[in-house]
């Protein structure tokens, strides 16, 4: 590569820029801290650019940009340490520049257009410990205001961490579920209008029993099973809420979410002994490498007891 320009671009370039951001902020309303990531964005590529052909960048010269030069740009953001999500912010904020050099007839948006940001790794889901995941459990009902209320929460929650259910899984039951206490599984219909069949634990029937004892409202089937405090359907929102109170009166992380307790459902079914197999049917994955993401929480927990206990781990051990 040449050595440094001092300067990145030329006058009619840095017009162009200055009218593109413009644009930004009063045809597009984006916000302030758009505006500032995508400058920087563009100020980054074009140094890259005026380094990469040794002179300040012309409006000409990005008349037709190829993927390569593109791929040439992450690289370089890549070797300074941007991870995946800053490589897609970066060519985010170019391709918007491209395209609006492509609105003043100046190039061609193809290029950049056929770029694909970097794939984000997957984050891992944050599961309960089984110490909180039983205590949301039990104690889902200490914030509710009634007595049918408080059963509600905690057959919901017990749902979500007893069988692994998501949470429209669980809202969605119809008026007659979970009526017969001698049941030892149930149908689900997850997402595409899939059925499984999952296991019913001795809690989670207690736990519904009690609700329907308690719920003012007739549960016929043509009905949702839970219901809100007027009668209609349970909302997600406010056992999303509940959870949110939780946190509070439990002392519980962020992530301690409705969603979390299927997440827990899976790790502790998983640090058991549990089939991989059986968890992805259990939890309605369609493809096994959905179900794997938990086997790298199990050995990230694995790896850290080892650390914490193992003699040899021991920052300076002998």
């Amino acid at each position: 590569m040449s050595a440094p320009v001092l300067v990145s671009a030329t006058a009619p370039l840095l017009a162009l820029k200055a009218e593109w951001l413009r644009r930004l902020e009063v045809e597009r309303r984006a916000s302030p801290l758009t505006i500032e990531a995508y400058e920087r964005d563009l100020r980054q590529f074009l140094l890259f650019f005026a380094a990469y052909q040794g002179r300040p960048v012309a409006p000409e010269d990005l008349a037709d940009l190829k993927p390569a030069e593109f791929r040439a740009f992450l690289a370089d953001r890549r070797r300074e340490g941007a991870g995946a999500r800053s490589l897609g912010r970066h060519l985010s904020g170019v391709r918007s520049f491209v395209r609006h050099l492509e609105r003043e007839g100046l190039a061609s948006g193809a290029g950049a257009a056929s770029m694909r940001a970097p794939k984000r790794p997957k984050s891992l889901p944050r599961p309960l410990s089984v110490p909180d995941a039983l205590a949301v459990t039990e104690e889902a009902g200490a914030t509710a205001s009634e007595p049918w209320i408080a059963a509600r929460n905690v057959a919901v929650l017990t749902l979500l961490y007893g069988c692994g259910l998501r949470i429209s899984e669980a809202l969605n039951l119809p008026g007659d579920a979970l009526a017969d206490r001698t049941a030892r599984s149930m149908t689900i219909t997850g997402k595409g209008n899939k059925q499984r069949l999952v296991p019913l634990l001795p809690a989670v029937l207690e736990a519904a029993a009690d609700y329907r004892r308690l719920c003012p409202y007739a549960l016929s089937a043509d009905k949702p099973l839970f219901r809100g405090a007027r009668g209609g359907a349970l909302g997600p929102g406010i056992i999303q809420r509940e959870m949110q109170r939780l946190r509070g009166y439990l002392g519980l992380p962020d992530s301690a979410t409705p969603h979390a307790l299927r997440h827990s459902f899976a790790t502790h079914l998983l640090a058991k002994g549990g089939d991989l197999r059986a968890i992805q049917d259990l939890l309605g994955h369609a493809s096994l490498s959905s179900t794997q993401i938990y086997t790298a929480i199990e050995g990230n927990r694995l790896l850290q007891i080892y650390d914490d206990a193992h003699p040899r781990a021991r920052r300076g051990a002998a």
